[in-house]
């Protein structure tokens, strides 16, 4: 008797995993159709994942700002973006200001080409440096 047994294909995304106990706001940078875009908050709780891209990733390098929701802390960078403090999608990365934006940092991730990506975010690292 012969089992047969079919794989499903790999689901490819763009991941953030959040490792605290905390909830987290996240917020991601990336280009499309040659214009910069940052776009958030997708909250992602504590002790869990959630996919921030779903299917092949299209960039190499994608940005990413977070906010620990109940302490305060920061996963941020160098990478200057706009962000609001509500629900947001902005094209464009400057005069963030003159626009009714916030200009925030956000920290760099190069994918070196792959077409997933899972960025884990730890208490350690919430100390508003880069990653």
């Amino acid at each position: 008797m012969a089992i047969l047994s079919f794989a499903k294909p790999a689901h490819a995304d763009f991941r953030i995993c959040n490792d605290t106990d905390s909830l987290v706001g996240a917020s991601l940078g990336y280009r499309e159709k040659g214009e910069w875009v940052s776009e958030g908050w997708f909250q992602i709780a504590g002790e869990s994942c959630t996919s921030l891209i779903e299917g092949d990733l299209n960039s190499r390098f994608y940005y990413i700002y977070a906010e620990d929701a109940d302490r305060g802390g920061q996963w941020r960078g160098d990478i200057f973006m706009c962000t609001s403090e509500r629900e947001f999608r902005i094209v464009g990365v400057k005069d963030c200001f003159k626009r009714g934006h916030m200009r925030t940092g956000f920290f760099e991730i190069d994918t070196a080409g792959r077409t997933n990506w899972m960025v884990r975010l730890t208490e350690a690292s919430a100390t508003g440096d880069s990653q």
